[in-house]
């Protein structure tokens, strides 16, 4: 698998030849450009850095450490953490930026460099092209008094939590009253030592599967309900209440209901959103690939819905821009702004539950009480050679006066309640096609519809 560097960081699989993979060269290059970054605002500026449990994640991160050491950066460690964790030490530490050493849900052999800005966020698509640019470059290092220091702050999960617990719309007294029992799938990441604490402070009984933290995923750790049969069987065989599943650097979350059904990973941010919106009424944003769901629950409760391109940084801006009171991505992704602009799983765990107390019923009831969408997703590869662009044209003004069209990121074309979103990847010669409905098989033949279209396009070239 190539090495991909872009403005989202540098990624790759590790081992094999330089420029095939991610190899110490690379990593060495990706932190070095970030370091000439941060000093370019803040001769002494301070990082915060931490990682998932995959199994490269303690070389690659004393790789980074390393050389932003020698650069004269000074390092606050965090050791084995996740994504929200670095995300909100950022700004409580008072650092400059952040470092996340993860591929999120990426399989076992990949890694990754993911940077923060000094607001815990991840860096803007203009920052990201000027890292780019300096990566490779000429590096200029410290000298040998004036080297940078590494400390470490073993507590940063715990104040994260602590910080969840505080939200006021946390109501942690009447999740304990309910005493869940919940079996928490970590998949053998950092989510073994940040959910089971969460729970346990909210007085729930935990069941831990696959909760060792050596990082040899236990299956695909991407929380898709096609990896996460043992949750199912194990939430059955415990007669607990629900199951929750997050990724390796717990951003994004999942859950199971008491009967081993999957919710819907769309739905996650679906039944946060309506909790929220039961106490503050304002705007919701999701990105343009999300479930309509979100649209329905914000309106029913008078407020505007919101769609931005698709990625985290996108949803942000977004959500800055209208003043969102909730926020985050259809993959399981929570962004709760009174915490911090960024997905959370825990504060995620903390609404919902809070959300499930309120409620006082069961998962599968609350479930019921949203609207039923599905969404297929698909995507087309095509030869190099081809005009993707001339694609999306053709398609656009194909379909101009039956549906409503959004261009925002690639081509979303709106029906009265059903939608088909195409996006053209940035590194391969394909296009991704979500499509939802009220109905799996409209779905299906929404996609149907739509190949058969770029058939004909391309039989007349």
């Amino acid at each position: 698998m190539a090495l991909i560097k872009s403005i989202s960081g540098t990624r790759g699989t590790i081992g094999g030849r330089v420029g095939d993979n991610l190899t110490p060269i690379d990593i060495v290059a990706a932190a070095a450009a970030y370091g000439q970054w941060l000093k370019k605002v803040t001769p002494r500026p301070k990082v915060v850095i931490g990682r998932d449990a995959r199994i490269s994640g303690q070389l690659v991160q004393t790789l980074v450490m390393q050389t932003l050491v020698a650069q004269g950066v000074d390092i606050v460690d965090l050791g084995l953490s996740t994504t929200p964790t670095v995300e909100v030490m950022v700004t409580h530490l008072d650092a400059q930026g952040g470092i996340i050493v993860t591929a999120s849900h990426n399989p076992r052999q990949w890694n990754a460099l993911k940077f923060l800005n000094a607001k815990g966020e991840f860096i803007s698509a203009a920052e990201g092209e000027l890292l780019l640019k300096l990566t490779g470059k000429k590096v200029t290092f410290a000298d040998v008094d004036s080297f940078g220091t590494i400390s470490t702050h073993q507590t940063a999960i715990d104040e994260h939590i602590q910080m969840v617990l505080a939200l006021p719309l946390v109501t942690v007294e009447a999740i304990r009253a309910r005493k869940f029992k919940v079996v928490v799938d970590p998949v053998n990441s950092s989510g073994a030592i940040a959910v089971p604490p969460l729970l346990e402070a909210l007085g729930c009984e935990v069941v831990l599967i696959h909760g060792e933290t050596h990082g040899d995923f236990a299956h695909n750790p991407e929380p898709l309900p096609e990896h996460l049969s043992d949750l199912s069987k194990a939430v059955v065989s415990a007669r607990a209440h629900l199951g929750i599943a997050v990724d390796p650097d717990v951003d994004r979350l999942a859950f199971v209901s008491e009967k081993g059904e999957m919710f819907g990973e769309e739905y996650t941010l679906v039944t946060v959103a309506d909790y929220i919106l039961r106490s503050e009424k304002g705007a919701t944003v999701s990105n343009l690939s999300s479930t309509r769901a979100l649209r329905d629950v914000t309106e029913l409760a008078d407020c505007q819905y919101f769609a931005s391109a698709v990625g985290e940084v996108n949803v942000v801006e977004k959500m800055k821009e209208v003043g969102a009171v909730i926020g985050g991505e259809g993959n399981g992704g929570i962004i709760y702004p009174p915490l911090h602009y960024g997905r959370d799983a825990l504060v995620g765990i903390a609404l919902f539950l809070s959300q499930l107390a309120e409620y006082g019923k069961s998962v599968t009831m609350l479930r019921n009480t949203f609207p039923d969408y599905y969404i297929s997703k698909n995507k087309i590869e095509l030869s190099p050679s081809v005009d993707l662009n001339g694609i999306m044209a053709f398609l656009e003004e194909k379909y101009r006066r039956a549906a409503t069209i959004n261009t925002v990121d690639g081509l979303k074309i709106e029906f009265d309640r059903d939608w088909i979103h195409l996006r053209k990847s940035n590194t391969e010669p394909i296009i991704r096609v979500y499509a939802e409905s009220v109905s799996v098989v409209i779905a299906e033949n929404l996609i149907a519809k739509i190949m058969s279209d770029i058939r004909e396009y391309l039989h007349k070239r």
